[in-house]
């Protein structure tokens, strides 16, 4: 019987990056994988493959749209789906392989297969069973199901973000059920291929959560690239024959039952975090009502020597999220103080343009009852901007009217996903808006368009 320091189950972006910095502090590490490759949903079947698409179709875009008005001029361009899926699966392999080499560097095992607790300090992998002094619990999350709609991903026909990066053609047309990110994303990149998008959605905006203005900004320039809404709908479910399928859906604000037919049903409802198998009943971890594992302030369960973190804790579901309990777990694990400031998570949706935000939006801060000020500045006052063909955003900062500390950035246009950090370092430092105000940025960027944001919280920006 093998004994370790610690012993994480999952190999995703919380789970290595926890295994990978415990190792560095010096601990026994293990970390328990059922997959053929590390890294997670992430690097396999998530983040990694769609932006790989979210990038082919982006070329595939300029070269239709924009190309000729730079005098680009080009035959036409068309697309070889194999070879497309094969880049995809390039761009994956290359992660995943950087990962297990960076297992290897730091001398941490890879326990192949799947992992059931047996009790606190025993982790059991098929027949053999492994003694820890601790365990972290970076199973993260799966696609959520949706009454009345059955997926099967081999089929084709209705799927979820998996079967969606897969499919073996182009479809002609696609229904996504759900606005949030993984349906945008995945719905602007077969949108940009050729194929018909209908999103359709429960509630009355798409991206919940998100700021008000991002919201009707986004929606619009989603609509002018050719994606159809239909907000507040509620799907009652999805009939397949012949290879094609019909959402069947309630509009909310009349009753009416309504329906729409696709080649390919993409079910985008969420996700809800994995812990099957484990055991955790049977231990007496507890979950939270909507099944997420409950932990302290230093990511431990009830159960001493347990701990967990990522999709399958509160919070929100993002890969850099779950990175930052994984490297805290770990230095809490080794006697260090372990951080992870919640207040300061950017959230990036990977359309073109980008939408990124960190912080609260406007609702949220006038929510809390206290004074604030609001800086504007639209890409179109942004030269480099307007010379990429994406001056249709803007740069939305939000800071406290008394003290002027920023409470939030919300950024839809080139590069917001980059540009927010710098928001971000900012907040992590306690920086008020005249501190990125007085901050020289290089002529002619897009990050130009951050400063003046924050000048607009105090006395103007410059060009707008």
């Amino acid at each position: 019987m093998s004994t370790y320091d610690l012993i994480v189950i999952g190999a995703g972006p919380g789970g290595y990056v926890c295994a990978i910095r415990a190792a560095q502090l010096g601990l026994k590490v293990a970390c328990v994988e059922g997959r053929e490759t590390l890294g997670g949903t992430c690097l396999n079947v998530g983040c990694i493959p769609s932006k790989a698409l979210l990038h082919a179709s982006h070329m595939l875009h300029e070269t239709h749209e924009n190309f000729a008005k730079m005098g680009l001029i080009v035959p036409e361009v068309s697309v070889d789906w194999a070879k497309t899926q094969g880049y995809k699966a390039e761009t994956v392999t290359g992660n995943t392989k950087g990962i297990e080499f960076l297992f290897k560097k730091n001398k941490i095992d890879w326990l192949k297969g799947w992992a059931t607790i047996e009790a606190p300090g025993q982790v059991k992998v098929g027949d053999t069973t492994y003694e820890t002094k601790n365990i972290v619990i970076a199973t993260g999350s799966v696609p959520s199901s949706l009454k009345g709609v059955t997926v099967d991903n081999d089929a084709g026909v209705v799927v979820d973000s998996t079967g969606a990066l897969a499919l073996a053609k182009i479809p002609s047309s696609l229904v996504v059920i759900g606005a949030g990110v993984i349906g945008l994303e995945l719905g602007s990149v077969y949108a940009r291929l050729g194929t018909e998008v209908t999103v359709v959605e429960y509630l009355d905006a798409i991206t919940p959560g998100m700021d008000g203005e991002v919201q009707k900004q986004f929606q619009k320039i989603l609509t002018k690239q050719g994606l159809k809404f239909v907000l507040g709908a509620a799907v009652s479910g999805v009939e397949t024959e012949g290879g094609k399928a019909k959402v069947n859906y309630t509009l909310k604000k009349d009753g009416s039952e309504q329906s729409v037919e696709a080649e390919v049903v993409l079910v985008a409802t969420g996700r809800r975090p994995f812990v099957d198998g484990l055991g955790l009943d049977r231990l007496g971890v507890a979950l939270t009502d909507r099944g997420f594992v409950q932990i302290d302030n230093h990511w431990q369960t009830n159960v001493p020597g347990i701990y967990a973190i990522g999709d399958a804790v509160p919070g929100p579901m993002l890969a850099h999220k779950a990175e930052d309990e994984g490297m805290a777990a770990a230095e809490a694990i080794a006697g260090k103080h372990g951080h992870v400031n919640y207040d300061v998570i950017p959230g990036v949706i990977y359309t073109t343009p980008e939408v990124a935000s960190v912080g609260l939006t406007e609702e949220a801060a006038k929510a809390t009852g206290r004074k604030i000020k609001v800086g504007k500045f639209p890409f179109m006052g942004n030269a480099r901007a307007k010379a990429l063909f994406q001056a249709e955003g803007f740069v939305k900062m939000i800071a406290d009217a008394d003290t002027d500390r920023v409470l939030g950035c919300h950024i839809i246009g080139p590069n917001a996903g980059e540009m927010i950090h710098e928001v971000c370092v900012a907040m992590e430092f306690g920086a008020a808006a005249q501190d990125i105000a007085l901050t020289c940025h290089a002529h002619p960027t897009c990050s130009e368009a951050v400063r003046e944001a924050a000048l607009a919280c105090g006395d103007g920006a410059i060009h707008a």
